[in-house]
């Protein structure tokens, strides 16, 4: 009995079809695996929960191969989590200036000498003199520091243009600039950023762009409508549940 050519063709594509689901589905997304190796340490499980860390990395399109740059990366929550995703075929540079190891001590020490880090690479300097070449990032994350710029104290000082400046030129034409940080009351601009470690959202966009970047989105899963803003983070009424903002900015 002769097949009907036409029959035999869409029997063979949809084999190819049926191939290549169930391939798909044999490879697991690898922001969701790195996110439940059970490997990672208690704590950080719990702060994946806590900051909906799949939904965020996801958003920002976090992918194997990437170049990224942990900006302010503190204790390295996101570096040793990011690193997992992007593979050995990528890298993060986990960034600290002298004021932010002073401050997070302990925290970075024990992650490092936990051995968990993976596709990781240490970055201390500071800002004008991080060393990246021109147009060699894919992503830059800056998680909970972008206030600082608008903060002074006798350690701490840092220039808004010097950093957005050197950051621009790391990044890669369309790269990211994945910006997340905690809420301050609408039209206060920078103001919250010295006593509360806030920042208007507003003002971040606007100045984000004037800088060479282009806001394309935002994700609301770290909204917290029962913080009222006017309380510092480090209150513990509110610390780790602040309002956050999740935006996304590419290079121009």
């Amino acid at each position: 009995m002769q097949r009907n050519p036409l029959t035999t063709r869409l029997f063979a594509v949809l084999l190819l079809v049926s191939l290549w689901d169930a391939t798909r589905a044999a490879t697991p997304d690898p922001i969701v695996a790195a996110v439940n190796d059970p490997t990672r340490t208690e704590a950080d499980r719990d702060r994946d929960t806590r900051d909906h860390a799949i939904d965020v990395l996801q958003f920002f399109g976090i992918a194997p191969g990437m170049i990224v740059v942990d900006l302010f990366a503190g204790g390295g929550y996101y570096s040793e989590l990011i690193g997992r995703i992007v593979g050995t075929g990528g890298k993060v540079y986990m960034h600290n200036n002298a004021a932010y190891q002073t401050f997070i001590g302990d925290a970075l020490t024990a992650r490092i000498n936990g051995g968990r880090l993976q596709n990781v690479a240490q970055l201390n300097a500071e800002v004008g003199q991080l060393g990246m070449p021109p147009a060699s990032v894919d992503l830059v994350l800056m998680s909970m520091s972008y206030h600082d710029l608008y903060f002074k104290s006798d350690d701490w000082s840092v220039d808004p243009a010097a950093l957005f400046a050197e950051v621009h030129a790391m990044l890669k034409p369309g790269g990211v600039l994945a910006v997340i940080d905690h809420l301050a009351a609408p039209g206060t601009g920078s103001s919250a950023a010295q006593p509360l470690h806030r920042i208007d959202e507003s003002f971040a966009r606007s100045d984000i762009e004037s800088r060479g970047f282009k806001f394309t989105g935002s994700l609301d899963v770290l909204r917290n409508p029962a913080d009222d803003h006017t309380k510092t983070v480090f209150d513990t009424a509110v610390r780790g549940h602040t309002d956050r903002f999740v935006d996304r900015f590419v290079r121009k």
